[in-house]
């Protein structure tokens, strides 16, 4: 594979080895440059794969200035990677500043796609994915953390976040204190590693269970919480709702929620009197 001369931003796994992909292996091998979050920490990645291409620290207090230097080596036809400690580079880990620096100096920027713990947990989390929020890791301060849920209360979307093992029963406190007990949220700790774990059910009853158990509050940590929901939603899902509508673009409603309940395992009756409520 033959390199245009770019900033190619290339996600690295969040914990299975084997979710680096070929092509992330052909980029890190042939550019001349691989700016990393934490050149010691993605030193054993790379030499895992056996890559020797030269690595610069690049990070939250460096960025800016660091962003010129790599801008030079685009001008002298040097294709450069971009990593982070773990999965996509920028999601809640540095880049964002490096990238737009890029762009505006007139270099392409070219991006890969893989391993992201935010969306990998999403997938299996049973939560409506139609629209979702990811929030990047709550504050750490108690008063600015209620204040951050208590804005994002009445959010109809899916809320991700990433939280660390040493503040995850402070985070569910606050979660259950600003959204109420019985919001459904999911727990997803570990994702692709051997101890992966998902918890699910209401707010209060995820703390308690975290609570009681010390191996709960290990490891990488994404939060997801249900959105809100208005009184005439609650009893289903968007996703539920959005096929239920779309059913009825080509069958009568009693026929689309016949349909729709077999789907979902929902009684037919119900989707058919929440048709008629909301105008199918």
């Amino acid at each position: 594979m033959d390199l245009s001369v770019a900033l190619y931003i290339v996600p690295t796994p969040i914990g299975n080895l084997g979710d680096m992909s070929s092509r992330a292996l052909e980029v890190l091998n042939q550019v001349s440059l691989i700016a990393c979050e934490d050149t010691r920490h993605s030193g054993k990645l790379l030499s895992h794969f056996g890559i020797e291409t030269r690595k610069t620290a690049l990070h939250d207090h460096n960025e800016r200035d660091r962003a010129q230097w790599i801008i030079q080596k685009l001008g002298n036809g040097e294709a450069v990677a971009l990593i982070s400690d773990a999965g996509t580079p920028l999601i809640s880990d540095p880049g964002y500043h490096l990238v737009k620096q890029v762009r505006d100096a007139g270099f392409k920027v070219i991006p890969l796609p893989g391993p992201c713990a935010a969306i990998t947990a999403l997938c299996a989390s049973g939560l409506p994915s139609d629209r979702f929020s990811f929030e990047g890791f709550l504050p750490s301060k108690e008063k600015a953390r209620l204040d951050k849920l208590v804005g994002l209360k009445d959010d109809p979307r899916t809320l991700i976040f990433y939280e660390s093992p040493h503040r995850i029963v402070h985070s569910l406190e606050s979660l259950v204190a600003a959204l109420g007990e019985e919001r459904e949220i999911v727990m997803a700790r570990e994702v692709t590693k051997t101890f992966e774990t998902f918890l699910s059910g209401p707010a209060a009853e995820v703390l308690q269970a975290v609570k009681d158990d010390p191996n709960q509050q290990r490891g990488e940590i994404v939060l997801m919480c249900h959105g809100h929901r208005s009184d005439e939603e609650s009893e289903f899902s968007p996703t539920v709702i959005n096929t239920l509508k779309l059913l009825c673009e080509e069958l009568p409603l009693k026929k689309a929620a016949a349909v729709a309940g077999q789907i979902y395992d929902i009684k037919k009756n119900a989707l058919y009197k929440h048709g008629l409520a909301i105008g199918l």
